[in-house]
């Protein structure tokens, strides 16, 4: 039985490299908790081969992390059997490792992973150095072996790793960046735990956690979404209620000021320009420094950067993506004085998801949702993979009776149309009444108007609930959207 849910795409590359009749060195990436280290164990584990698995030590010094290696190694191919006395450097441990492999003439893959590469190869360890000319002189020939390297710190594997200059410069052979779940990915998660929630209620763990299998692990299927909430994350010693300091701080160096540019964004919901976000940074003033540190929060998965419908590409936006780092600022950091001085704060949660600030949060966070699910968004709209999307706001000047709108997604499609969506997160079906269309073809007219397009602009609808059949939904409608085609495919 297959332990691995969802990772359809990431399960048949390493299928690949696992069949393949040469060696293989494959680099996966991707934020913290996201379930990297669990998907190349499962997936090596159940396979016929001999699997080596060593995991960085954070901070740890050279011999502390040696002394590891040598253990692992005893254990792996000698059944603890022997006992070998320790290397004083990487390029000694790969010598014995390679000679260990040689000697023993393995018939079947022999798998070499190694898990939180940065803490490894950490400055003056040598460890990079070692591992490019071992990979290069001798495991490159060695058809039966297969590399694995993992790390968290995504932006340091690409910098240090994908696009390194010297003798690893284009030797991975696989690129995986590991995504959290999606939200068919969720369910399917959820269920293997024996949680049975409906489409509505995953939508709103997703949105407090993301698809971060590890959060996603500490639910507690005998307790309700919003009991499960307030033990997670406003409990003296939840999990998730610490958890965004120790997230930034493993994976960037001087996470203060990646936190000061997360929480700048954060006031801005609906995105903000990179020059604006520059001027408001302290920490971040070097133009140099800013854009490494926004590259590193991109590359991790924290941010997207866009460019708006209508712009120049020079005009990039920038919006917080990570569902977990929005939900801690709106709401679990300004409640931690309250956390602090009792144990338990007692049905906070379900209090505050029946508040109108909940309702007004919670459309924005479905949004961002959205974003995470285009693919399905256009699948279930019936749009070419082809179609540009993007957004678009038209802000009047001051004095001027003109109307302003805003367009949190669209269509550019090569059909000769462009279809602008609305999304709506509500408790029941939403129902469209004669004001919000009136309020939708003035979106229209905005548009059309401002932007001058001569393409035919039509309006769809994504929606948590469905949507009530009312002659306003039939006449201005070209399409809707549910969770449960958010959810498809999974």
């Amino acid at each position: 039985m297959d332990r691995i849910i969802g990772r359809k795409e990431e399960k048949k590359q390493l299928t690949r490299a696992f069949l393949s009749k040469n060696s293989e060195f494959i680099a996966i990436y991707g934020r913290r908790r996201v379930g990297k280290t669990f998907l190349v164990r499962t997936f090596f584990t159940q396979k016929k081969c001999i699997f080596f698995h060593i995991t960085g030590i954070k901070d740890g010094k050279l011999h502390d992390q040696l002394y590891e290696f040598t253990r692992i190694l005893e254990a792996t191919f000698y059944g603890l059997q022997v006992r070998l006395k320790e290397p004083t450097s990487w390029t000694l441990a790969f010598e014995l490792l390679t000679q260990t492999i040689k000697q023993q003439n393995f018939q079947q893959n022999v798998v070499l992973f190694f898990d939180e590469l940065p803490w490894l190869a950490s400055q003056k360890s040598g460890f990079l150095q070692a591992l490019d000319y071992y990979w290069n002189r001798f495991w490159v020939t060695m058809p039966n072996l297969k590399l694995v390297v993992c790390g968290s710190a995504a932006s340091w594997m690409i910098e240090n790793l994908l696009h390194h200059k010297g003798g690893l410069h284009n030797r991975t052979t696989y690129r995986i960046s590991l995504a959290p779940f999606t939200l068919g990915e969720t369910r399917a998660y959820l269920k293997s735990l024996g949680i049975s929630y409906t489409d509505r209620q995953i939508s709103d763990i997703y949105m407090v956690m993301g698809g971060i299998p590890f959060y996603l692990n500490f639910l507690n299927k005998t307790l309700s979404v919003p009991q499960n909430i307030d033990h997670l994350c406003f409990n003296k010693k939840g999990p998730l209620v610490d958890e965004f300091n120790i997230l930034y701080a493993s994976l960037f160096h001087q996470s203060e000021a990646h936190q000061e540019i997360i929480r700048i964004m954060g006031k801005k919901r609906q995105g903000i320009e990179r020059g604006d976000l520059l001027k408001l940074s302290k920490l971040s003033s070097d133009g140099g420094t800013f854009n490494k540190r926004l590259k590193e929060l991109e590359t991790s998965g924290f941010i997207i950067s866009y460019t708006p419908f209508g712009h120049k590409k020079r005009n990039t936006h920038l919006q917080i993506v990570d569902e977990y780092t929005l939900f801690y600022m709106a709401w679990i950091e300004p409640a931690l004085g309250t956390i602090s001085r009792i144990d338990q704060v007692n049905g906070y949660w379900i209090e505050q998801s029946q508040s109108p600030s909940w309702k007004s949060w919670s459309g924005y966070a479905f949004e961002s949702l959205c974003f995470k699910h285009l693919e399905k968004i256009r699948q279930a709209l019936g749009i070419h993979s082809s179609a540009a999307i993007g957004n678009w706001k038209y802000i009047p000047q001051k004095g001027s009776n003109e109307e302003g709108t805003q367009i949190d997604l669209l269509f550019d499609r090569n059909d000769g149309v462009i279809t602008l969506c609305e999304m709506k997160y509500t408790a029941s079906p939403y129902k469209l009444t004669k004001p919000e269309a009136q309020a939708f073809l003035r979106k229209i007219e905005i548009f059309k108007k401002q932007t001058r397009t001569p393409k035919q602009v039509t309006i769809a609808l994504i929606t948590s609930q469905g949507i009530q059949d009312t002659i306003y939904a039939q006449d201005i409608l070209s399409g809707t959207v549910t969770l449960k085609d958010l959810m498809k495919g999974e």
